[in-house]
C-alpha cells in the first residue's frame, strides 16, 4: 500500500519540472518595452482534471528589469507581477479567465485548448516606457513562472491534499540587452 504512494511521490514532481519560459521576445514600440513569452509544459493531467472540477487555478508570472551597470550596483528599474486565473462554471460550461494584465478583464473561452494558451502566453506586456531606459546602456530582464498554490475550502484539504504536488515554477530566464 505505500509503494504506490511513494511512486505517486516522485513521479508528480518530475512532471512538473519540465514546465519552462520559451518564445520569449523583449522588443519596442515608439515608446513602450513590450516582452512576449510562453510558458512550456506546464498543464498537467491533474491540474486539467481540478481545473474541469472547477478548482481556480493562477499562473504567475514575475518580471524584473534591471539596468546593469559596471562601477555601481545594478540598479533595479521595474518589478512585475502579473497572474492569469481560470475558472470552470460547470452549469455553464464555460472557462472565465482573468488576466491582471488587461485590467482584470474577464474573459469567457468554451475551448480548453484556447485555455491553456491563454493562460500561458504573456502577449505585448508593457514592461516600462523607453523615456524610463537610458540610451546606450545594458539591461538585463528576468522572468519566471509559478503555478501558485491552491487555496481549498478547509474540509477539502484532507481529500485533496496530493493537488500541492503538481504545484510547479520555472527557472529564472535572462535576456540581455543594449538601449
Amino acid at each position: 500500500m505505500l509503494l504506490p504512494f511513494l511512486w505517486l511521490l516522485t513521479e508528480m514532481p518530475a512532471l512538473a519540472e519540465n514546465a519552462r519560459l520559451k518564445d520569449i521576445v523583449v522588443t519596442t514600440t515608439r515608446d513602450k518595452l513590450l516582452l512576449y513569452l510562453s510558458v512550456g509544459n506546464c498543464f498537467t493531467k491533474q491540474m486539467i482534471n481540478a481545473i474541469q472540477n472547477g478548482i481556480p487555478t493562477t499562473f504567475t508570472f514575475f518580471i524584473r528589469l534591471i539596468e546593469r551597470r559596471d562601477y555601481a550596483w545594478d540598479k533595479k528599474i521595474v518589478d512585475l507581477k502579473v497572474s492569469h486565473t481560470v475558472r470552470y462554471d460547470n452549469l455553464k460550461k464555460e472557462y472565465f479567465i482573468v488576466r491582471t494584465e488587461k485590467n482584470g478583464q474577464i474573459v469567457s473561452l468554451k475551448d480548453f485548448e484556447e485555455v491553456k494558451q491563454s493562460m500561458s502566453e504573456i502577449v505585448g506586456l508593457k514592461v516600462t516606457r523607453l523615456s524610463n531606459l537610458k540610451r546606450n546602456a545594458r539591461y538585463k530582464m528576468e522572468m519566471m513562472a509559478q503555478l501558485d498554490k491552491i487555496e481549498l475550502p478547509f474540509h477539502l484539504h484532507y481529500v485533496l491534499f496530493f493537488l500541492s504536488l503538481w504545484d510547479f515554477e520555472t527557472d529564472w530566464y535572462t535576456v540581455e540587452f543594449q538601449y
